[in-house]
C-alpha cells in the first residue's frame, strides 16, 4: 500500500483546508446563533451560502468512488478529505459529503434504476433534497437486521408498508424527501437472509408520520437529527424497489461499508482536533507553579494520544484500500476493525481533552462535551461493537478451518 497521497489529492486536501479556515471554522458560532434563532430541522442561511460557496470552488461529491457523477476519488483518495471535515460538525452537508446522505446516494448509484437515480439520486448530488435511511426498530434487537418486522407487502402494481422505525437519520431535516425503507417482503421465507427487501418511499407520501426527534444524550443533531416515523399502509409503485425482493441484506451490505468507513474518517479529524484544544489548553495554564504542559502526566496523556490516532488512521487506510482493491465483502474484517478501533480511540482521545481542560471540558465552551457524546454513540452508529467482534472473531477462525 503506498501512503504517500497523489498530487490530485494534496492539491484538495490544501484547498479543503484553506476553505475550512477561511469559510468553516470563522462561521461556526453564526451557523449555531442561526439555529437558536429559528427553525432549528431548516438549513441554516449560512449553510445555503457556504454550500454555494463549496459548489463553486469544486469542493462538491468528494465521497462517491470511481463514478462520473462524483469527484472520482477512490475510498483511500477520499479519506484525508473525510478527515479534514471531521473537524467540524458543520462541515460535512457544506460539501455535500453528509451521512445518511453519501451513503443512500452509494445505495441508489449501486443498485438503483437509471429512473430511479434521475428522479432521485441527481437532486440529491446537487444538494437540492436530503433523505434518510430507515432500518432500526424500537420493538426489536435491530442489530440483528433478520429480527426487523416491518412489512413490504405486494398489492398489484403497489407495495404497501407498515412498521415504526427509529434512529432514522435525516428525516427531522426540512429538505428531506426520499426515504431509504428495509423491511420484509417474505417474511416466510426459510433463508433468513432473503426476506427482507429495500424500497424508495417519498416523505411526503400518505402514511408516513415523524413522530419525534430523538435526541442523543441532549443533543438534537439539527438541521439533521434522528427520529422516529411511523409508516401506516403506505403505497409506493411497485417500480420503487431497489435491486428486487430478497435483495435488502445485500444492500444493506454493500451501504454500510463506505457509510463505516465515512464515519470512522470523521473520527479521525474530529480525535485530531481533540488531540490540539489539549495541547493549546495545558500550554495556556499553570498548576502548582508551572505549566500544565511540564506536567509529566500530561506529556504521557498527550503522546498516548498521538499514538492512538495515528495507529487508527492507518487502520482505515488500510481498509480503505481494500475496499478500494478488492471490494467490500473482501475488507470485511478490515471495516469491522475499524467500527470498533476508531470510537475506542475517539472516546480515550476526547476523554483525555477535557480532563486537561479542567470543568472547562464539561461546558459547551470549548466543544469537547459534544464529542464526547458522538464518540459514545459512534460505538452503536451502523452496528454495536459486539457484532463487529462477533464478525471478526468469526473471520479470524475461518482461517484455522
Amino acid at each position: 500500500m503506498d501512503f504517500i497521497h497523489s498530487d490530485k489529492v494534496k492539491a484538495l486536501q490544501e484547498k479543503l483546508a484553506a476553505f475550512m479556515e477561511a469559510e468553516i471554522y470563522p462561521n461556526e458560532a453564526r451557523h449555531e446563533g442561526e439555529m437558536a434563532a429559528g427553525d432549528r430541522w431548516q438549513p441554516t442561511a449560512v449553510l445555503e451560502e457556504l454550500k454555494a460557496k463549496a459548489r463553486l470552488e469544486g469542493l462538491w461529491n468528494l465521497f462517491l468512488p470511481h463514478s462520473p457523477r462524483g469527484a472520482g476519488l477512490s475510498n483511500l483518495e477520499y479519506a484525508p478529505l473525510c478527515e479534514i471535515m471531521g473537524r467540524s460538525l458543520m462541515a460535512p452537508e457544506v460539501f455535500n459529503c453528509a451521512a445518511p446522505d453519501t451513503g443512500n446516494m452509494e445505495t441508489i448509484e449501486l443498485y438503483g434504476t437509471e429512473a430511479q437515480k434521475a428522479q432521485w439520486l441527481e437532486p440529491l448530488l446537487e444538494g437540492r433534497i436530503r433523505s434518510c435511511f430507515a432500518m432500526t426498530e424500537p420493538a426489536v434487537a435491530s442489530s440483528d437486521a433478520t429480527n426487523i418486522e416491518s412489512t413490504i407487502l405486494r398489492d398489484g402494481d403497489h407495495y404497501v408498508i407498515n412498521g415504526r422505525k427509529w434512529w432514522t437519520s435525516g428525516a427531522p431535516h426540512r429538505h428531506c424527501e426520499i426515504i431509504i425503507f428495509m423491511g420484509k417482503t417474505d417474511p416466510r421465507n426459510p433463508d433468513r437472509h432473503r426476506q427482507q427487501s429495500m424500497i424508495l418511499v417519498p416523505m411526503r407520501t400518505p402514511g408516513v408520520k415523524v413522530v419525534r426527534a430523538l435526541p442523543v444524550f441532549g443533543y438534537d443533531d439539527a438541521p439533521t437529527g434522528h427520529a422516529e416515523v411511523l409508516f401506516e399502509n403506505v403505497r409506493v409503485p411497485v417500480s420503487n424497489i431497489l435491486l428486487g425482493e430478497g435483495r435488502g441484506f445485500e444492500i444493506a451490505q454493500g451501504r454500510l461499508g463506505p457509510g463505516r468507513i465515512h464515519h470512522c474518517m470523521r473520527a479521525i479529524g474530529a480525535a485530531e482536533l481533540a488531540l490540539e484544544k489539549m495541547c493549546k489548553r495545558v500550554k495556556s495554564r499553570v498548576a502548582f507553579g508551572k505549566p500544565l504542559a511540564e506536567q509529566t502526566v500530561t506529556l504521557e496523556r498527550i503522546a498516548e494520544a498521538r499514538i492512538l490516532i495515528e495507529q487508527a488512521r492507518l487502520l482505515v487506510l488500510k481498509a480503505a484500500d481494500m475496499m478500494d482493491r478488492a471490494g467490500n465483502k473482501a475488507a470485511l474484517a478490515e471495516i469491522a476493525m475499524i467500527k470498533v478501533a476508531v470510537p475506542a480511540m475517539l472516546t480515550r482521545v476526547v476523554d483525555m481533552s477535557i480532563q486537561a481542560h479542567g470543568a472547562a471540558g464539561v461546558s459547551d465552551d470549548f466543544g469537547l462535551a459534544r464529542m464526547a457524546v458522538t464518540a459514545r454513540a459512534l460505538r452503536l452508529v451502523d452496528g454495536p461493537d459486539e457484532v463487529h467482534r462477533n464478525q471478526i472473531g468469526r473471520l479470524e477462525l475461518r482461517k484455522y478451518n
